[in-house]
């Protein structure tokens, strides 16, 4: 009887908040980018087509840190937006601090258990309740190729090792392109490190150093090897990556300026935005030595205790609306990404994402499935800041030693270094 009244109050309030002509709504997020802001408008339109007035609370740069920052002082102030974009650890620790609102009567009502993959669902939830709302996964281990330049430089065949692709970056340097595409941040860095890492070593390694921070995988050979092929791949960019955003660095390949891109597949929605095709105009293919391999980013909506009853009829719409097939299908197909929701159909999506889909499916099976360090999907944020500066710094500075590298990576694990 308390799970029937549970579940016929949460359908009540879903039609109630259905009819409802009031209500604020303000969400704070990261999506900026041309690709990321139509994302974010088909969330915008379907809020106001049930009456509901979207109050935007964007935050631009550092790859989600400026907005955290926001985000830490108006909590503090006592005055939480509706939803936030975190994820990965990162939501354990807000809701740790007794900030987030529990979302199980909604998620019993919409099935969630039953739609999501555990390994989503987990890590929505605090203490089993959930705290949070998934809206898409990303692959991040992807490489970007403009189809037109590889064309002119002489590249037949898309690199399916990191010697295949150093090959193919002489051609296009030769032939007066840029090789690979790149924005000098940290997190960038580390987006490129961390799939050069998974190429290298395979998964078992990744998991042994990036996640669990075993102190042999972070100090061992394997490690060795992934940094010596990390810097490598520094000469193939250009002069002015520096500071550069990564919508920045993929407009570069868009352009016809540059051959490829080491980056997740929220730049496919760059390419889409400036009306290019998949399979014609570009190429998506997993980065060198990964094709068995997936790493992941969700991106997904913590939900903040509020105070107002007209905001929290907003709120809990837009978490039922969040985890709808209808939004999910809509909001994917313009951020590049897959939904959430297992077992949906997929014929509207590009060739891309029905690869990150059939790849997702079947490596979840193999144990093949890795979080994104970069990306803030496996280890603490002080932990992940740490690590992403020391591969910046070795990535930015050439006199940086492998060796003092190596002893950073385990520091910044909390490793003993010997």
């Amino acid at each position: 009887m308390l799970k029937f009244s549970k579940l016929a109050a949460a359908a009540a309030f879903v039609a109630v908040a259905a009819a409802a002509m009031a209500g604020e709504v303000e969400v704070l997020h990261y999506w900026t980018s041309g690709g990321e802001a139509k994302s974010v408008d088909e969330l915008k339109t379907m809020m106001a087509g049930r009456g509901y007035t979207w109050k935007d609370f964007a935050v631009t740069g550092g790859g989600g840190e400026n907005a955290m920052g926001m985000l830490k002082k108006r909590v503090l102030a006592g005055n939480p937006p509706a939803a936030a974009l975190i994820k990965g650890p990162t939501i354990q620790e807000w809701a740790n601090l007794n900030v987030l609102t529990n979302l199980d009567t909604m998620a019993q009502f919409g099935k969630w258990d039953e739609s999501l993959p555990k390994v989503i669902a987990e890590q929505m939830k605090y203490q089993g309740h959930y705290v949070a709302v998934p809206v898409n996964v990303h692959r991040v281990n992807w490489l970007w190729a403009n189809s037109a330049v590889l064309k002119k430089a002489g590249v037949t065949a898309l690199p399916k090792t990191y010697e295949e692709f150093f090959a193919a970056a002489d051609k296009l340097r030769a032939a007066g392109f840029i090789p690979l595409a790149h924005g000098g941040q940290d997190w960038q860095d580390f987006t490129v490190f961390e799939s050069v890492a998974l190429g290298v070593g395979g998964t078992a390694f990744y998991n042994k150093a990036l996640v669990r921070l075993d102190e042999a995988a972070l100090a061992g050979s394997e490690m060795r090897k992934t940094l010596e092929v990390f810097r490598r791949l520094k000469p193939y960019t250009d002069d002015k990556s520096a500071g550069r955003d990564w919508n920045q660095a993929t407009a570069l390949v868009t352009a016809g300026k540059a051959g490829f891109q080491l980056m997740g597949d929220w730049a496919k929605g760059e390419f889409l935005a400036a009306n290019q095709e998949p399979g014609k105009d570009f190429t998506c293919t997993p980065a060198p030595g990964t094709a068995h391999a997936y790493s992941f980013n969700v991106d997904s909506f913590a939900m903040f205790q509020l105070k107002n009853g007209d905001a929290r009829k907003a709120q809990g719409y837009l978490a039922f609306l969040l985890m709808g097939q209808n939004f999910q299908e809509r909001f994917n197909l313009r951020k590049g990404s897959i939904p959430a929701r297992l077992n949906m159909n997929l014929d509207k999506f590009d060739e891309c994402a029905r690869l990150s889909g059939q790849d997702f499916a079947a490596m979840s099976k193999t144990g093949a499935l890795v979080p994104s360090v970069a990306h803030g999907m496996a280890v603490p944020p002080a932990v992940q800041s740490a690590l992403r500066a020391a591969v910046s710094d070795f990535w930015n500075n050439d006199k940086t030693t492998v060796n003092e590298t190596l002893a950073r990576l385990a520091l910044a694990a909390g490793a003993p270094v010997k």
